[in-house]
């Protein structure tokens, strides 16, 4: 396994397959239907906001992002979200996707999203992952990582928990549970030495 920064356009249609299966339960009903939400996440993709495990191949295993005052992995704005969706479309989509958001601060680096192949699921590809983003934030001068796990999402909360992540803070959705499909979202962090 090999950990580069950033990706090519070629791997756009893998990478928004491996993000819309993550992340697809939580935004699905807001995004949907698919093949729009993956037109959407292809056209946004930022390659700067990204690091890829790949095999000995080149073939992607995951990837994970992070969001700066500059941009995010999964960014965008009105004009693509129009684009893909029409005015009305985009109009709500944009307003419910909004209550999503998280700011970067000062003081911690926002991990933003780590999504892993299924087939490359429990071989230490995650590990990697959270260890190239410490880096990655160390390198930037940060001395906490930053994240965001939802309630449902067990697995990668052990993972988090497993590398030095302690739970912060907590955010619950109230009736917004209903249209996202989570009810809580921990906010995690750990040093990056």
């Amino acid at each position: 396994m090999r950990i580069e920064h950033g990706f090519t356009p070629e791997d756009h249609a893998v990478i928004a397959e491996l993000y819309w299966q993550a992340f697809g339960g939580k935004l699905g009903r807001v995004m949907g239907p698919t093949p729009k939400a993956l037109a959407f996440i292809r056209m946004v993709l930022d390659p700067t906001h990204g690091i890829c495990a790949r095999d000995a191949s080149g073939c992607i295993l995951g990837v994970v992002g992070f969001k700066t005052i500059k941009g995010a992995l999964v960014g965008g704005g009105w004009s693509e979200m129009r684009r893909v969706y029409g005015i009305w479309g985009a109009a709500w989509r944009s307003a419910l996707l909004s209550l999503l958001e998280r700011d970067v601060d000062n003081e911690r680096f926002l991990m933003d999203g780590i999504f892993v192949s299924p087939d490359a699921r429990s071989k230490g590809v995650g590990t990697a992952l959270l260890t190239a983003i410490a880096e990655e934030a160390a390198r930037r001068g940060y001395a906490k990582l930053r994240l965001d796990v939802i309630d449902g999402n067990l697995r990668a909360r052990a993972l988090y928990e497993r590398e030095g992540f302690v739970a912060v803070d907590e955010q619950h959705l109230g009736p917004l549970r209903y249209l996202f499909g989570f009810e809580r979202a921990t906010t995690m962090v750990r040093d990056v030495s």
